[in-house]
């Protein structure tokens, strides 16, 4: 392989590997405006169409979305139609993410907020663990893992999955 091919092959690699990142964070993007409008069952099913097929929204103490009509079945109930009509963000933080071929690991902060008397106020804020796989050719989420930051012990530990030099460990 000459200089020029070599060069030119790197060149496509990082590209690529920037791609898959980008296309990690637009995923990872789009979950809060999908759930913010998800008032109906076909909107929430929206939010499920980021996950594959057999995905898993994994929130913790007993709350769990398993497929894609299961995810969005999150969202079809009494307590988040309130919140989205009442007003409310879902907001992510910048993820840390992590590509290795096909599959793709990303940690961020995640915080919700509620219109209550004219203010925002934060309800709630969470660390994530996203797992994704590229799938047909597209990044869709496999499993995403939700832990409030209460200064419970599972929190903490998907906080020690980053490795503070630049990745996840």
């Amino acid at each position: 392989m000459s200089d020029t091919e070599a060069r030119l092959a790197r060149l496509e690699q990082k590209l690529q590997s920037l791609q898959d990142y980008v296309a990690v964070c637009q995923i990872i993007a789009r979950y809060g405006p999908q759930a913010d409008t998800a008032d109906t069952f076909e909107r929430g099913q929206k939010v499920g169409d980021l996950w594959s097929e057999d995905g898993v929204y994994e929130l913790g103490n007993g709350w769990a979305g398993k497929g894609r009509d299961g995810i969005a079945g999150l969202l079809d109930n009494d307590v988040h139609r309130a919140l989205v009509r009442e007003g409310a963000a879902h907001i992510p933080s910048m993820p840390n993410v992590t590509v290795d071929g096909d599959r793709a690991c990303a940690v961020n902060y995640s915080r919700v907020y509620k219109h209550e008397n004219g203010v925002f106020n934060v309800w709630r804020v969470s660390v994530n663990v996203w797992e994704l796989a590229r799938i047909d050719g597209t990044w869709k989420i496999q499993w995403r893992t939700n832990r409030l930051l209460n200064g419970s012990d599972d929190a903490r530990a998907i906080l020690r999955t980053i490795d503070h030099a630049g990745g996840l460990k």
